[in-house]
């Protein structure tokens, strides 16, 4: 029988644990794809410990996982013959709360095809990561010759919003650990340390001003944000749903099949890098860990 990843209750990341299932078999215009990798976001970290138990009621055992890479090896009624999923197909796609999987039924519209150079790690972890930040860079209208401030830059999204950015013919700052600061340079960030003296930081890094601003964080950065851009339109958070009542920023990212498709095919071709750091299904209790203390670089992955 194939194995999920589950938990039983809210808590810390040893509540996390292996169950058997029977294979589910896919109805019309489903898929079923054989999992090789899933990415771990900080999101299933804050469902695992309850934080969203007010407004999304747990259904026990309550699965993990909005993202996956792998094998497509059965196909429902109603999928179109010679379209461009079929049985053994190489997918990348998005789930809702149960990628940590050895097998998943997902609708097979929403499937896009891995190109062979694609790796599996990166594939699994890049729908996620590469939808919320395309989209939120289309949401926030970033352009050519636009200063953009990106609060954790280091991290999936902002690894790939940072690239993204760049592209778009955008300055880039980021925050992120001084550890991490040569790579957001590598990838064309000019990097700065969080926390107390932030808004100083970058105003000496952006004597002109700063126009946009992608918050990934949350919190404190909201202020920094607030105080150099006066566009609240322009301020985008994926996290801090209260800044956007209190504040009126922007609430941005949200999943597209194109932006995956275009990210997809990025990456398969070197345009896009995304850092992955890889433990088994069997090891999520370990993923959280790590991606709970926070400060990874690029994404944490479970490979199957």
């Amino acid at each position: 029988m194939p194995t999920v990843i589950a938990l039983t209750r809210f808590g810390p990341p040893e509540v996390l644990r292996p169950f058997p299932i029977e294979t589910p078999r896919p109805g019309p215009g489903q898929a079923l794809v054989r999992i090789h990798a899933a990415g771990v976001n900080p999101v299933d970290c804050k469902l695992r410990r309850g934080d969203f138990a007010d407004t999304i009621p747990a259904h026990f055992p309550q699965r993990l996982g909005n993202e996956f890479a792998g094998t497509v090896i059965a196909l429902g009624p109603d999928v179109p013959a010679g379209g461009a999923v079929a049985v053994g197909t190489h997918v990348v796609g998005s789930a809702t709360a149960q990628a940590y999987a050895e097998v998943l039924v997902v609708d097979a519209a929403g499937l896009v095809v891995k190109p062979p150079p694609l790796p599996w790690e990166m594939a699994g972890g890049l729908p996620a990561a590469g939808q919320t930040a395309h989209t939120a860079l289309s949401q926030l209208g970033v352009k050519p010759g636009d200063v953009l401030l990106i609060h954790a830059a280091a991290g999936g999204v902002g690894t790939i919003a940072v690239q993204l950015a760049r592209e778009l013919g955008a300055r880039v700052i980021g925050t992120a650990s001084e550890h991490n600061h040569d790579y957001l340079r590598d990838l064309g960030a000019l990097p700065t340390t969080y926390g107390p003296g932030l808004l100083d930081r970058v105003r000496a890094l952006a004597p002109d001003g700063v126009d946009v601003a992608l918050d990934l964080v949350g919190g404190d950065t909201i202020a920094t944000s607030l105080a150099l851009i006066h566009d609240r339109r322009r301020i985008g958070t994926t996290v801090d749903q209260r800044a956007v009542a209190e504040h009126g920023v922007r609430r941005v990212g949200g999943r597209s099949l194109p932006a995956l498709r275009e990210v997809v095919g990025k990456a398969a071709t070197g345009q896009l890098i995304l850092p992955v750091r890889t433990f088994p299904l069997s090891q999520a209790v370990a993923a959280h860990r790590i991606v709970e203390n926070g400060h990874v670089r690029g994404k944490v992955v479970l490979t199957v």
